[in-house]
């Protein structure tokens, strides 16, 4: 294949997941807007600041897009499913504030500006993201069943979302990527970094919005692998854009897993077969969701645009 060609598939594989999100990011940002007009008023000044300056940063908005893409795909108007995009990207946030500390990646750089705790000090920032973290399954237990949502569906899918985000998950592998003590020399340890860190909760935002839908468990195992392998290309090419990557491209400093010695994809196999890896993960992603839509739909063109990134 030419190099032309290369960017040809490139670019379209790119346009790809700006079709998927142009479907859904546009609502999920008016949203966001309401909800910043209307923080409670019993919420400390300060505190209210911090936690949405991170919310209000941007980003691509992949968590609550796959939310919403999802439970639009179980028969879900992607309205009523808003409340648990949000409670995703509360946790998505609270994790990014919390990893920015001097305490872990010591970053000062996110999203294309300072990080929370550079702006705002680092107790004030610690507590942001408890705080984001807390009102995530308070946000979509209150709201949900007010659209309509069954109530059993709204506990199912909320704790789908807790799981993903505590001790066996993103908090679990939080503690492996960073304690010594809790790690193991074996190469194939990234995989179980990977799998809590980062694709628990990846796999969680396309679970919760399954969830809220009426669908059977075999409907559910294709979506539960396809965000296990969605998640696991994700921080594969996270790896690699952190070699390769600029701080323009990235939004944040690159290199800081080889500046802390962490043990990564690209550090446990290399350049060239962490991205035969992420190429791996997409295929399997991109099977278990055909399993569905054999005809194609965006969320398979999805992996591939993920992987897309770091080539």
């Amino acid at each position: 294949m030419t190099d032309r060609d290369g960017e040809t598939r490139g670019n379209s594989e790119k346009s790809a997941f700006a079709a998927l999100s142009g479907q859904y990011v546009g609502l999920f940002e008016e949203h966001l807007a309401e909800l910043c007009g209307s923080v409670a008023d019993n919420i400390p000044g300060r505190l209210a600041e911090s936690m949405l300056y991170s919310l209000r940063a941007g980003g691509k908005r992949l968590r609550p897009v796959l939310c919403l893409a999802v439970a639009e795909r179980c028969g879900i108007d992607p309205g009523k499913a808003l409340p648990m995009a949000m409670a995703v990207e509360f946790i998505h946030t609270a994790s990014l504030i919390h990893d920015d500390l001097p305490c872990m990646d010591d970053d000062g750089y996110r999203r294309g500006r300072p990080t929370n705790h550079t702006v705002y000090g680092e107790c004030l920032a610690l507590i942001a993201g408890d705080a984001l973290m807390t009102w995530s399954f308070g946000y979509a237990l209150s709201r949900l069943p007010s659209l309509g949502i069954p109530h059993d569906r709204v506990v199912r899918a909320v704790n789908i979302l807790s799981e993903a985000s505590g001790p066996v998950g993103m908090c679990g592998g939080q503690a492996l990527d960073t304690d010594r003590e809790s790690q193991s020399p074996e190469k194939d340890f990234v995989y179980r970094i990977a799998l809590a860190k980062t694709a628990s909760l990846i796999r969680a935002s396309v679970l919760s919005g399954a969830m809220l839908g009426d669908i059977p468990d075999t409907t559910l195992q294709c979506y539960y692998d396809y965000g296990t392998h969605l998640g696991l290309a994700f921080q594969i090419v996270d790896d690699i854009l952190d070699v390769t990557g600029t701080r323009e491209e990235l939004g944040k400093t690159p290199r800081k897993d080889e500046a802390q010695n962490k043990l990564t994809f690209v550090s446990a196999y290399g350049l060239d077969r962490a991205r035969r890896l992420s190429s791996e993960e997409s295929e399997e992603a991109e099977r278990a969701i055909e399993q569905l839509f054999p005809e194609g739909d965006l969320l398979i063109d999805l992996a591939k645009s993920l992987v897309s990134r770091g080539s």
